[in-house]
Parts: C-alpha cells; sequence; structure tokens
C-alpha cells in the first residue's frame, strides 16, 4: 500500500509540473513548454518587454500565417491581456508588454489559419 500511494504521489508530482516536457521535447528558445490536449506544442519565452510563442507539432514547426491569439497573464489579483500577431514561420509575438513576472500564470489561446484552436496554460517560474 505504502508504494502505492507513493506512486500515485509521484505521478500527480509530474503531472502537475511546470518542468516536464511535451513528448520530452526541450525549450528550444529558452522558455517554457507545455503541450496542449490535441498534441501542439507551444513555446513561451519572455524578452524584451514581449512574449514570443513558438508553435510546434510532435517536434515539426507549425505554420503561423494567419494565426492569431491572445495572451491573458494573472499575476496575483493582476490581470492582462495581450494580442498575439503572426512573427516569423512558427512564432507568435505579444503587442505590448505582458508583464510576464515570476509567479505569474500565463494562458495561450492560438486561433491558427487551418481554423484548429490551442490552449495551454504556463506557469513563470
Amino acid at each position: 500500500m505504502k508504494k502505492y500511494l507513493a506512486l500515485v504521489a509521484t505521478a500527480v508530482t509530474l503531472a502537475t509540473s511546470g518542468s516536464v516536457w511535451a513528448h520530452g521535447e526541450k525549450a528550444k528558445h529558452g522558455g517554457i513548454v507545455q503541450e496542449s490536449s490535441s498534441g501542439v506544442s507551444l513555446e513561451l519565452v519572455a524578452r524584451d518587454g514581449k512574449a514570443t510563442i513558438y508553435v510546434e507539432d510532435h517536434g515539426k514547426p507549425v505554420s503561423t500565417a494567419g494565426a492569431s491569439g491572445k495572451l491573458t497573464v494573472l499575476n496575483g489579483t493582476d490581470k492582462s491581456e495581450v494580442p498575439l500577431e503572426p512573427a516569423g514561420e512558427n512564432a507568435l509575438v505579444s503587442k505590448g508588454d505582458p508583464k510576464l513576472g515570476t509567479g505569474a500564470k500565463a494562458i495561450a489561446a492560438i486561433h491558427l489559419a487551418d481554423k484548429k484552436t490551442v490552449n495551454v496554460r504556463f506557469a513563470v517560474k
């Protein structure tokens, strides 16, 4: 019984940890990687007052041409939203500073050109 409880506790910890990467993928741009329920991986990179989200499907870039999105950031009791627009082959960049400080939670909602919607949550450490 103790082994079973330890196994369950470990599984819960891994499932809720922000440091677990989608399909073992590591951040290619120094950001935080999360996987959507549809299998699309997003990497959130905060740099120079902007947020960039890179989109991949099983390690292959997903075109963001014609895509749009929104990044919602919860930082304590503060909530901010910034639009995302295509930038480069498989990236979207925020219009404005999303204020991604340590401890913030971010939710990316991306609408790809093929009408697929991808939603992912990030925890900034």
